[in-house]
């Protein structure tokens, strides 16, 4: 069974920045891709980044050029740079790691854009 542990949320002003981290239980080269969802109340959960197993990344229209994922292979962690936060990058944040169909979520970290 796979555990993702997340951190790095919080409160921050409308222009500031956040790190999200995502350590996983095991290698993450297991992996075939490992991201970031997020989901604001009343609406669906939505893709922000991912990176395949290849360095590959993906990112949601609207944060590109403001996101950065990454990952530290030595220490199985992806992580988000979160940058020019907005007020609609409110959300619960949740990491995943998928193994062809079958997806892992970690609990979610919570992160709130507001003056």
């Amino acid at each position: 069974q796979v555990q993702l542990v997340e951190s790095g949320g919080g409160l921050v002003q409308p222009g500031g920045s956040l790190r999200l981290s995502c350590a996983a239980s095991r290698n993450i080269f297991d992996f075939n891709s490992m991201g970031w969802y997020r989901q604001a109340p009343g609406k669906q959960r939505e893709l922000v980044a991912d990176i395949n197993v290849g360095g590959v990344t993906n990112y949601a229209d609207s944060v590109k050029g403001r996101f950065t994922i990454s990952r530290d292979n030595a220490e199985n962690t992806v992580f988000l740079q979160m940058n020019t936060l907005e007020p609609e990058d409110t959300a619960t944040y949740y990491c995943y790691a998928r193994i062809l169909r079958n997806y892992n979520w970690g609990p979610g970290t919570q992160v709130t854009v507001s003056s």
